[in-house]
């Protein structure tokens, strides 16, 4: 290939434009100064003028591809985007990528997207724009429009071009859950038209681009009849109430635009082009698409943690419950070597099961699954402690135990192996004592269920070693985890914020106010779930247990359903027997007793208490700075993503608003709502 003459004097600082001797251009993506491939305005405008020059000199065909090992293309340029949000300016930037995609769709000569890796939002919308799509079969392509996620939808031009081209069915359930396909889920929806080995990518992308293809009959009259007016207005209602289900209108707004938009959609691509950009610009000014922009920039941040020269390649765990066990188990099909040691082998043997539960679900490769479970071993006797690199202790929150144990496995470690404790609250400094080397220990704190909750809590000592928490961070990001660092005060971060919480919560239910409406009153506040259902989800045992070590550092009483350690067998879903009885896997909520009347304050009374100490857990610098919070909240409960965090939430509400509305239920409830040290910290303020 040779670079063309029908480019001489245009700027290319981000793409770089060669044509083959059989008269293809291919257009290589290589955004200048930046590892990934983003879509920024001056990438559009310098796309946009080669366009034009090859408009007026049409080349046999046209290959757009990524130059970028890394990837395809990530998307839209989210800072950018937030600049153009607090400048006015969000709708030129829409029209703008509308028009050059829409350039590419009107070339007059066949187009191909050739992707490889990741290809977000605003790559999938160019590659929609383009003919013709090829996808490698490597694991790593994965193709989405997670816009939904930013509390928008896909503005250039992809909410109109995926259902003519997939169906609406099957572009609904990408666009409204924004989740990723592989290659191969691709070409099987349409969305690509050929899979091919990496290494033939582009070639098989110039065949496209001279010879075309003809898509299947049965994909070309799914996506017909589906965007037909008579399709759209039955098929919208019943993705609305698909939605109504995960999502309140008033919370995330965007699905709810997206189906409208679609549903009136008609008239010519103009018009559709409009009606998407007028939708997605309205969408960028709300509260929602603003905070969960802001989630977006947090979980970046958490990404960029520690070092991926970790060392860590061996794990030894001690404690097979439910937690012990199931780190064990995310450990080893993560990629690490891990051993998995209690006192008895029965213990080990149910937390193996679990693990293979876990294996048969997540690994989808049948062939791989004896490959990922050779990688856990049963270690009743301990033989692993000599060689691991780092020892997760995950054994009853007794500080007396602990402390035994640590004294059995320390000498037996190898001298630059780290020594971490699951503990859920008991400060480090009770544990740390009689260790030999209290520089390589630490707190490494999960949460229930590990599969699925992403955030862990590298807890600090006033001994630790700086380096110990750049090689356990680089470790939580090697297994897909966020990492929040945390002073190690009892509860840390997110079981002191979530404590207040589900007191509230129990102190509510022993008045008798049902559980099921103490449930609803908080998930419509915008929480994942209620605060009965949690306390059941995490254990009552475990629930009474951190009662006992923070209701005295807060000085909070316990209601009487969290007073005492449960009966056997009533310990909430892990027995099937709780504040409510479990069957299969799912609470059985009462009836909600009939004329029945909520109190009226019931849903500030269970949030209030946690921003209340989300406050001062800011105020006692137990993380260091107000976006750590917030992301160690949002991610390690679930805290309303579309309220951006509880520090978010206290200076969009006001500082003076919450102040009133906590010394309201301090008059008529007690001591327990009083605000707490750190109000007048000026983080709480709006900037």
């Amino acid at each position: 290939m040779t670079a063309s003459s029908r480019f001489d004097g245009l700027p290319m600082h981000h793409w770089r434009a060669e044509t083959r001797d059989d008269g293809v251009v291919v257009l290589s993506f290589d955004k200048a100064e930046s590892s990934v491939n983003t879509f920024s305005q001056d990438v559009l405008v310098e796309l946009d003028t080669l366009l034009e020059r090859l408009q007026l000199e049409p080349p046999k065909g046209l290959v757009i591809r990524s130059a970028k090992a890394s990837g395809f293309i990530a998307g839209a340029d989210i800072k950018e985007f937030q600049i153009f949000d607090q400048r006015g300016t969000v709708n030129d930037a829409i029209a703008r990528g509308q028009r050059v995609f829409q350039r590419i769709a009107d070339l007059p000569f066949r187009t191909v997207a050739a992707i490889h890796g990741f290809c977000m939002g605003g790559g999938t919308e160019i590659a929609l724009a383009c003919d013709y799509r090829v996808a490698s079969d490597d694991p790593s392509t994965r193709i989405g429009l997670p816009e939904v996620k930013l509390g928008i939808f896909p503005g250039w031009g992809g909410s109109v071009r995926l259902p003519r081209l997939i169906g609406a069915p099957a572009a609904f359930d990408l666009m409204l859950t924004g989740r990723t396909v592989s290659g191969k889920a691709a070409k099987a929806m349409g969305l690509v038209d050929r899979v091919v080995p990496v290494d033939q990518l582009v070639d098989a992308a110039i065949k496209l681009a001279l010879r075309g293809t003809e898509r299947p009959f049965q994909q070309r009259a799914l996506a017909w009849v589906t965007n037909t007016w008579p399709a759209r207005q039955l098929i919208a209602p019943q993705l609305v109430k698909q939605v109504s289900r995960k999502a309140k209108k008033a919370h995330y707004p965007a699905p709810y635009a997206l189906i409208e938009s679609w549903r009136r959609g008609g008239g010519s691509m103009k018009q559709l082009l409009d009606n998407e950009r007028r939708a997605v610009v309205k969408l960028s000014s709300t509260p929602t698409a603003r905070n969960l922009i802001r989630v977006f920039f947090l979980q970046e941040r958490l990404k960029s943690q520690g070092d991926r020269n970790h060392g860590i390649k061996r794990v030894h765990v001690v404690g097979a419950g439910v937690m012990g066990g199931d780190i064990a188990a995310w450990s080893a099909y993560k990629g690490f070597d891990v051993t998995l040691a209690d006192r008895e082998q029965r213990f080990v043997d149910a937390a193996m099961q679990r693990a293979s539960e876990l294996f048969a679900k997540r690994v989808k490769d049948d062939a791989k699954r004896p490959e990922v479970a050779a990688r856990l071993r049963s270690d009743v006797a301990g033989d692993g402690v000599a060689d691991c690199d780092l020892l997760i202790e995950a054994i009853i929150e007794r500080p007396d135990a602990k402390r035994a144990l640590y004294a059995d496995v320390e000498p037996r470690m190898k001298p630059d192996a780290l020594l971490t404790t699951n503990t859920s609250s008991i400060p480090l400094d009770e544990l740390r004592e009689g260790l030999q080397r209290p520089a390589q220990f630490a707190g490494l704190h999960y949460f229930n269920p590990v599969a699925l909750m992403p955030l862990v809590e590298i807890i600090h000592h006033d001994g630790m070693d700086p380096r110990t928490e750049q090689r356990l961070a680089g470790f939580c990001r090697a297994i897909d985890k966020f990492p929040v660092p945390v002073a190690g005060t009892p509860g840390f971060l997110v079981n002191r914020v979530l404590f207040p919480y589900m007191l509230e919560a129990a102190t509510a239910y022993s008045e008798g106010v049902p559980p099921a409406l103490i449930d609803k009153a908080a998930v419509n506040f915008g929480m994942p779930m209620g605060p009965i259902e949690l306390v059941d989800t995490v254990g009552l045992d475990v629930a009474a247990g951190v009662g006992a070590e923070l209701a005295p550092f807060l000085g909070l009483p316990i209601p009487a359903a969290l007073a005492t350690p449960p009966q056997p067998g009533a310990r909430g879903k892990k027995d099937g027997q709780g504040l409510y009885t479990w069957e299969n896997g799912k609470a059985v909520k009462p009836e909600i007793p009939q004329g029945y009347t909520a109190p009226g304050d019931l849903e500030d009374r269970l949030i209030l208490p946690l921003i209340n100490e989300a406050v001062a857990c800011l105020h006692d610098g137990v993380v260091s700075d107000a976006d750590l919070l917030d992301a160690g909240v949002i991610f390690g409960t679930g805290f309303a993503p579309f309220r951006g965090g509880p520090i978010q939430y206290v200076r969009e509400t006001g500082v003076d608003a919450l102040l009133q509305r906590l010394r309201a239920l301090e008059a008529k409830y007690g001591a327990r709502f009083a605000p707490r040290p750190g109000w007048d910290n000026p983080a709480l303020r709006a900037e």
